[in-house]
């Protein structure tokens, strides 16, 4: 095969595989999304699944979500495993690890509309419980830690929601910012690996995926080394509202009542 027949054959396979329309917003999407995951260490999902879910369903978004977060976040993974507190992690991933399956079950057979409309309430849950300011105040605990990484488990296999429990558990320790976001990072990436196995085995990683990921790829790992520096730069208060704004808004304008928004 020559060079000019398999660049018109990989032309081709894309122009087959990627949707008709909404690519250039998907790429705006990831890049937002990349910028708060990279700050915040979550709220990717937040704002690309609702936003991307409008475009090309919640059955491809949330292996695209996987495929590029566990890509471009590699570089994040180093630091976290030395800030973190990894007992409390693997406490937690070993809860995921029974939820990642289930969630990926609901994903896999659910209708899509449902599907949305599930993601939409649980995103707009997740944020009201993350802008309430409620925090777990009690000391931590094995069968708790495990316990909040099933619930988060599972909003992960079904729609890649699993941060804000994890979040609002551990930020009302006794941890700075600092140690959370470490630790959110690195069960972050345990449980990228735990969903990557479950959706493969789901069968939920057909070709639009890696094309779609392709695609967004470049702009998520833009966001999220932008978001990545601006960790230690910008006032946190400042960046959390930011944060709670874009997710509200694409909550919302991901609601299939809106398609007519983004298509």
């Amino acid at each position: 095969m020559t060079l000019d027949a398999l660049i018109a054959g990989v032309h081709a396979w894309f122009a087959t595989t990627l949707p008709a329309h909404g690519i250039y917003a998907l790429m705006a999407f990831a890049f937002i999304a990349g910028l708060a995951r990279g700050f915040s260490g979550f709220g990717a999902a937040l704002i690309f699944v609702p936003l991307g879910g409008a475009i090309v369903g919640p059955k491809l978004i949330s292996p695209i979500l996987i495929v590029i977060d566990g890509i471009a976040s590699l570089g994040m993974i180093p630091p976290a495993w030395r800030g973190a507190n990894r007992r409390e992690v693997f406490v937690m991933a070993a809860g995921a690890a029974l939820g990642i399956p289930a969630g990926t079950a609901m994903l896999a057979l659910l209708d899509p509309l449902v599907l949305r409309w599930s993601i939409t309430i649980i995103a707009i849950s997740l944020l009201a419980l993350l802008v309430s300011g409620w925090r777990y105040q009690g000391e931590p605990s094995a069968p708790l830690t495990s316990g909040i990484g099933l619930i988060a488990g599972l909003f992960s296999g079904a729609a890649q929601l699993g941060g804000p429990p994890v979040v609002a558990y551990w930020l009302g320790g006794k941890s700075d910012f600092t140690r959370v976001r470490a630790n959110v990072v690195l069960y972050f990436s345990i449980s990228t690996v735990l969903s990557v196995i479950s959706y493969y085995i789901g069968g939920l990683f057909v070709p639009a995926v890696f094309a779609l990921t392709v695609v967004t790829l470049p702009s998520y790992a833009v966001g999220l080394y932008g978001g990545s520096k601006l960790f230690g730069l910008a006032e946190e208060r400042t960046f959390r509202i930011a944060c709670y704004v874009l997710i509200a808004g694409a909550a919302i304008i991901g609601m299939p009542l809106l398609d007519g928004v983004l298509r």
